[in-house]
């Protein structure tokens, strides 16, 4: 979804860095191979994942939510040469696809795949971590807060996407709705949380930066 008019829109992506050949590839196989390939981070909140990894350089990042591993790509970009992204998906049929073009970045033995639900994953996991990107299933976001939070090194970073959720968030909320309602309590939580800073960006979907005090 894009918030701005199409013109200042366009103007904004075509001043911005291109997206590397490897996630054209990855993008046009994803359409043509996998249901619902708009899940994709795209090419330019791809560049912006890469250039805050990049400015954030850790050591450690965790991923929730891998879908075909574009997103994985942009983040692991920043990554120190000893550095390590581990990313959790809870689709097995995607894994081999994954791999396939983490092996061709170059940067497959520093990318660990999960496969699996997250809620059960997190707990298990006994790295802290530097960046943590937050994409998967919605209603669960605040779970994913709470268990992520003391495993976030200070001053290490939480990237939430999807916080406008379409617009949704500031249009009245249907009673079935769960995921908009998630998408509320989340960024409430965000925002009331003294542990940590936060601030929204209104890039594509909604982005927001949550930095540990």
């Amino acid at each position: 979804m894009h918030f701005l008019p199409e013109a200042l829109d366009y103007y904004v992506v075509t001043h911005s860095e291109q997206e590397p050949e490897l996630l054209q590839q990855l993008t046009r196989e994803t359409y043509q191979k996998v249901l619902q390939p708009i899940m994709l981070s795209g090419p330019y909140q791809g560049r912006v994942l890469s250039m805050i990894a990049k400015l954030v350089r850790p050591d450690s990042i965790l991923e929730l939510g891998t879908f075909t591993g574009y997103s994985t790509l942009c983040l692991a970009e920043g990554l120190t040469k000893d550095g390590q992204i581990h990313t959790i998906d809870i689709n097995e049929e995607l894994h081999d696809f994954q791999r396939k073009y983490f092996d061709k970045s170059g940067l497959g033995s520093q990318i660990i795949q999960y496969v699996g639900n997250a809620l059960d994953i997190i707990p298990r996991l006994t790295q802290t971590f530097d960046l943590v990107f937050i994409d998967a299933d919605k209603p669960n976001y605040s779970n994913y807060f709470h268990l992520i939070i003391n495993k976030l090194n200070p001053g290490g970073i939480i990237l939430s996407d999807n916080v406008l959720w379409h617009g949704k968030v500031v249009e009245p909320v249907e009673e079935k709705d769960v995921s908009t309602k998630a998408v509320l309590e989340y960024n409430a939580l965000l925002k009331n949380d003294d542990r940590i800073e936060t601030v929204m960006l209104p890039i594509r979907d909604g982005l927001t930066i949550s930095r540990r005090k």
